[in-house]
């Protein structure tokens, strides 16, 4: 095996790879609720010799290898979509108010790809190679469930990688960005306030308890956190996106809601966020002479990436596809630095960030598609377009980067 047989078979596979990609863009499902995209997955593994077993509740895994000792390299796809209706000018386009505008059907059929070069080469690789095909990405839930189920086990996982394509970079498609050692992708939290009033009618304010007042000093007083009790590099981002309270404008309802997100970049910070917010809503909401409940639902915590599989990723992935193919964050940083500007982080949350936590990990971003060629809309966007010339170079990098490291990795 060397590195431009592996890239030469994933770009002579290129029109399978689209014609999967296109499949999955059309049937977008999101969730855990993606029976048409597992069983289309499933088939084609089927297909190529694989045997795919369930993890988690519609997860799966398959192996490749194992017929030579060694160590297990875990790489992975997210398949869900989300609840967007597409507005994309592409003939592909999904017609079911969901929408693969995240790229997940990129990095599921980038993964379908890598299963196909993983099984030609598979007396070569010098240990097992773990395809993890996961769910609920979106939802931040869906790799916490598959861990849960065993991810991780039965083989023990050593190392593993992700691969996230990115619309609208100043790059030539399928160049990669691999992450430095430490936090790349914040943690996320999403939270519901319920502030409990008393309803009455609008021209009786006294007989009743108003929860919308309690809400709105509440939610200028959280701005206080970040303002007042956090330092200059505790970098955060409280976000309020609703709030519901009443039908009519002469009723004070009973109730009100609040919904956001956190961001944060440290696990402390996160935490003593999440305790100030209960204190002070409760205290503001109770001087209101109102209560507050504060709860908080599915989030993950920070990525970690370690350094060495950082330094072995790009040495890798130039080796495949040559020295300005890839680029550490770190180095586009300093770039961008000469020119009076510092490259941002990724304010994008990711649950792979879980696997991240419990084995050394890596997140590569991959560009598809320049904004000089017309890719100028960013992930989430109901008219986001993902450049496919992305898709073979992406399936390559899977495929080699597990294989190499196995064989730079023996026990």
């Amino acid at each position: 095996m060397t590195p431009s047989d592996i890239l030469a078979e994933a770009k002579n596979d290129a029109a399978q790879i689209v014609a999967d990609r296109h499949y999955l863009h059309t049937h977008p499902e999101t969730g855990f609720d993606l029976n048409m995209t597992r069983e289309y997955v499933k088939n084609v593994l089927t297909e190529i010799g694989y045997e795919p077993v369930p993890c988690g509740k519609s997860g799966f895994t398959v192996l490749a290898g194992g017929k030579k000792p060694g160590k297990v390299f875990l790489i992975r796809a997210d398949m869900d979509a989300l609840p967007i209706q597409e507005e994309a000018d592409v003939e592909f386009a999904s017609e079911n108010g969901k929408m693969h505008a995240c790229g997940h059907d990129m990095h599921t059929s980038m993964l379908l790809e890598a299963a196909r070069i993983l099984k030609k080469h598979e007396d070569e690789i010098e240990g097992t190679v773990k395809l993890m095909f996961q769910p609920a990405e979106e939802i931040f839930e869906g790799s916490h469930d598959m861990i849960e189920a065993g991810l991780l086990k039965n083989p023990d996982v050593d190392a593993a990688l992700m691969i996230h394509v990115m619309a609208g970079m100043p790059f030539a498609s399928g160049t990669a960005i691999v992450c430095d050692g430490g936090v790349s992708a914040p943690a996320a939290d999403y939270f519901t306030i319920k502030i409990q009033g008393k309803g009455c009618h609008g021209s009786m304010p006294n007989a009743g308890i108003d929860p919308i007042t309690a809400a709105a000093h509440i939610i200028t007083a959280l701005q206080e956190i970040h303002a007042r009790e956090l330092a200059l590099s505790d970098e955060a981002v409280l976000t309020f996106g609703s709030i519901h309270a009443g039908n009519a404008g002469n009723v004070i309802p009973d109730s009100a809601e609040l919904c956001g997100t956190i961001r944060t970049y440290d696990e402390d910070v996160r935490n003593y966020i999440k305790e100030r917010m209960t204190a002070i809503a409760t205290g503001i909401a109770a001087a209101f002479r109102s209560e507050a409940f504060v709860s908080f639902g599915s989030g993950c915590p920070t990525l970690v990436n370690d350094s060495d599989l950082s330094a072995c990723t790009v040495k890798y992935i130039r080796e495949l596809n040559g020295a300005q193919s890839a680029f550490t964050a770190g180095q586009l940083s300093a770039m961008s630095s000469q020119g009076g500007k510092k490259a941002p982080k990724t304010a994008g949350s990711e649950d792979f960030a879980y696997v991240s936590h419990e084995v050394p990990s890596i997140m590569i971003a991959l560009a598809a598609g320049n904004p000089e060629q017309g890719y100028c809309y960013p992930q989430h966007h109901p008219k986001v377009k993902f450049d496919e010339n992305a898709l073979p170079v992406g399936s390559a990098i899977y495929a080699y980067t597990a294989m190499r490291w196995l064989s730079e990795h023996q026990e």
